[in-house]
This record gives structure tokens, sequence and C-alpha cells, in this order.
């Protein structure tokens, strides 16, 4: 089975792949010729998925996936939320988190979530799976695993940010594992 993944983040991509059984085959943006920018103009995460499956479908033919992310902070009211990427106003990593712990400098609730939503468009019918992952926000980054928040998120149970754990491990309680995984369920049914 082939899939596109509408996505341009290699990160993603990877993460993703390395999780799917080798019967699906994920294709990418590139690997269809789409070049253009996805609009991302919902002001939900799950608004944001569906979105850019819907782009893929209707434009390209394509079955799709796509995924967002979010994460959001309870002190911040769901700050950064559906901005994440764009939080210190360009897609710059450590700006978005500088801003972030600026926000918190001085807040005592210090509890988040990061929210994936994958819209899954195949055979002509659209699916929604939604992973959480809880966890706090650190005082300062740690480690160099991962991409984005990764750095200042701590999942509970564990003393090391998302940056500091394996792959795999991240894999294992990741928000974009276990969406990933209710969608590899589905594909396999």
């Amino acid at each position: 089975m082939k899939l596109v993944f509408a996505s341009n983040n290699a990160h993603k991509i990877k993460e993703i792949q390395s999780m799917l059984p080798h019967s699906i085959e994920i294709l990418s943006l590139a690997d269809i010729g789409c070049t253009e920018d996805i609009p991302e103009t919902a002001d939900t995460i799950e608004g944001n998925a569906i979105l850019k499956a819907n782009y893929v479908t209707q434009k390209y033919g394509f079955d799709c996936f796509a995924d967002d992310t979010g994460l959001e902070v309870t002190a911040l009211n769901g700050e950064p939320g559906v901005y994440s990427a764009i939080y210190s106003g360009a897609r710059c990593n450590a700006d978005n988190i500088t801003k972030l712990l600026d926000k918190l400098q001085k807040k005592t609730d210090r509890s988040a979530q990061f929210k994936t939503v994958i819209a899954l468009n195949i055979d002509g019918k659209q699916q929604l799976f939604t992973g959480l992952a809880k966890g706090e926000i650190t005082l300062e980054p740690k480690g160099d695993k991962g991409f984005g928040y990764d750095p200042v998120f701590r999942p509970v149970g564990f003393d090391l940010t998302f940056a500091e754990i394996s792959p795999q491990e991240k894999n294992r309680i990741s928000h974009r594992g276990k969406a990933t995984r209710q969608l590899i369920d589905f594909l396999k049914n």
C-alpha cells in the first residue's frame, strides 16, 4: 500500500516511517510533485490536519494522511496550541522555546500536553486519530534529540525530556506515536 504523508517535515516523515510496517510505503509531498505550501489556516489542530489531507486528495488524487501537532500549556490557556510552529512569529525552534519559557517565568503550574491529530483520507472516506502526551515544561532546555519543543517537554513518569530519550522510547510514549499506532491499526483492518 502507498500513502502520501502530507508533510515537508523530514523529522516527522522519518519518525512515522520507522513505525509503519514495511507493507505501507510512505510518499512525501516531493514524491508526488507537490512543491507549494499547503494552507494551514484553521483555528484548531484537527482543522489543520483535515485541510492538509483534503488539499492533497483533492488536488493530486492520492489517498493520504496529514497531521498537525500542538503544544498546549495549561497556565497559558492552551498556548501555543495551533500556533506552536510559529509561536515566536517565525518557524524557529529556539525562538519558540525562548518565548514559551519567558511566558512561564512567573507561573507555578507548568503542566502541558502535546496533541497530534492525523486525518486520513482513504477510499473516499476520512478518519481522524488523536494522540496525547501529558507532561510538564522544564525550566530550561535539555537534550539534543528530537525537534521543536522536545528539549523543554518532560513526559509524565520520566525524569528526562523528549530530547533526552531515545527515538524508539519517544515513539512508544509520544502523542505522534499514539496517533500513528491508531492509524496503523486502522490500516491493518
